[in-house]
């Protein structure tokens, strides 16, 4: 695989051909049932909804025994980093295998992810795969979505733009066009939100996952590094010896990588979304509709 320097691969192209295009950067098309789609996405916060965050954490520092990409010979060794500041490679493919429901996900992670929920209702739980492979298409609708929602809500367009990054990730820079991750709920609460965390089904995920290669990919006390949000419902195929260490040693896929957070990401993504928006730019924002409901994605 080949890798870039972090800012070589600055939003101001790939992420702005994801915005602007919407077309598939993938062969092949999801087939993600309706009402599953519909609860991909985390409910616009008001002052009435709010849901209570969790403290800041302190800036996390990188351990001195993090791989890095410098001291890795074999860079087709390292997981695929795809975030705010590293898009999906132009030309990157996936083969793709169905689960029973439908959705798609990378053939080299279904027997993992089907072996791990096959044990999680073994011990009892009741989970649901509510989200998988996505198109490049899929996921600017979601993504423009998310800003009508909170532009509705009376988000200003700068807000709701920094906002609706930090749930729906920019089409070219979503994990979900990877394959390799997906969103599992407790199907006896089919809420993506942070009480998902409080269910047995995802504290037994939590704790068991890695050992089927997959690991949380956006833990509470590291969105200063992955630039998103608490997900603890999204979780990601990294391979059975790379989930082991990065739980053991309680990192995210960006620290284990040794990608820390860049000082001025967030103005990049500004710029770049700003140019997008401009005349000529291609891209038109969303109308704030204040009929919009918020579950109708």
């Amino acid at each position: 695989m080949k890798r870039k320097h972090l800012w070589a691969v600055l939003l101001a192209a790939a992420v702005l051909s994801g915005l602007l295009l919407g077309s598939g950067v993938l062969a092949v098309e999801e087939s993600s049932p309706a009402e599953l789609e519909a609860a991909q996405e985390v409910p616009v916060q008001t002052d009435e909804t709010a849901v209570q965050q969790p403290a800041p954490a302190e800036e996390p520092s990188l351990e001195k025994d993090v791989v890095t990409l410098e001291e890795t010979a074999d860079l087709d060794a390292m997981p695929l980093l795809v975030n705010l500041w590293n898009p999906l490679p132009e030309q990157y493919t996936v083969k793709l295998e169905k689960l029973d429901n439908g959705l798609q996900i990378a053939a080299e992670a279904r027997p993992a992810l089907e072996k791990m929920l096959s044990d999680c209702e073994a011990a009892g739980m009741d989970v649901t795969v509510c989200s998988a492979y996505r198109t490049e298409s899929t996921q600017n609708r979601l993504y423009q979505n998310k800003i009508a929602r909170l532009r509705a809500a009376g988000y200003s367009r700068e807000e709701a733009l920094a906002e609706a990054g930090r749930w729906v990730a920019p089409p070219g820079t979503s994990e979900h066009q990877t394959g390799l991750a997906v969103d599992i709920m407790a199907t006896d609460y089919p809420v993506l939100d942070q009480k998902q965390a409080q269910t047995e089904e995802q504290q037994w995920l939590m704790e068991h996952c890695w050992e089927y290669g997959f690991i949380l990919r956006y833990p509470t006390d590291k969105s200063s590094v992955t630039g998103i949000g608490y997900e603890p419902w999204h979780y990601r195929y990294v391979g059975q010896e790379t989930a082991a260490s990065i739980y053991e040693r309680g990192l995210c896929l960006e620290e284990y990588i040794a990608v820390p957070e860049v000082e001025g990401a967030s103005e990049k993504l500004q710029a770049a979304v700003d140019a997008a928006l401009a005349p000529g730019g291609g891209w038109q924002l969303p109308v704030a509709n204040s009929n919009t409901d918020s579950k109708a994605e």
